[in-house]
């Protein structure tokens, strides 16, 4: 799926409105992650709390009634793409660090963590711990190996 300028604008101003939300006083700080949710059926793109409670939503309307089996993987990159562009605004938010931006369907599963801020990094996309056996197998080899 191609994003559209139209598309870019709407979700850049959707997760403005967000961090909007979280503009409080550094005593204020709540500890939360940002829950989006995107509807194939609807083309809502929702935002919530740990809670539940809703932040935020609009509608995408390139993504209503989108039918492609892709779907979620071409909006996680869509997204991802979204929260680099506005980084700044992102990992300023008055959330308790670290939090994370997770991707969401309908049926609020997890899909895929988008976007992580901590103190010192932010970590765009996938699996934090991708690959993470192969290369603890592979360190283990060299540390044996170097022993005989």
């Amino acid at each position: 799926m191609t994003e559209t300028e139209q598309t870019q604008q709407q979700i850049e101003r959707f997760l403005k409105k967000v961090a909007q939300k979280f503009t409080a006083d550094d005593c204020d700080m709540p500890m939360t992650d940002i829950h989006l949710r995107v509807s194939q059926d609807s083309g809502d793109l929702m935002a919530f709390d740990d809670s539940d409670v809703e932040i935020t939503r609009c509608v995408i309307d390139q993504w209503i009634d989108n039918k492609s089996d892709n779907f979620y993987q071409e909006i996680a990159t869509i997204l991802r793409s979204s929260l680099n562009r506005i980084k700044d605004v992102v990992e300023n938010m008055s959330i308790m660090k670290p939090y994370s931006f997770i991707l969401e369907d309908d049926d609020k599963n997890n899909i895929a963590e988008l976007y992580l801020v901590d103190d010192d990094i932010a970590i765009i996309g996938g699996d934090l711990m991708h690959d993470l056996d192969n290369d603890l197998d592979n360190f283990l080899k060299d540390l044996l190996g170097k022993e005989e």
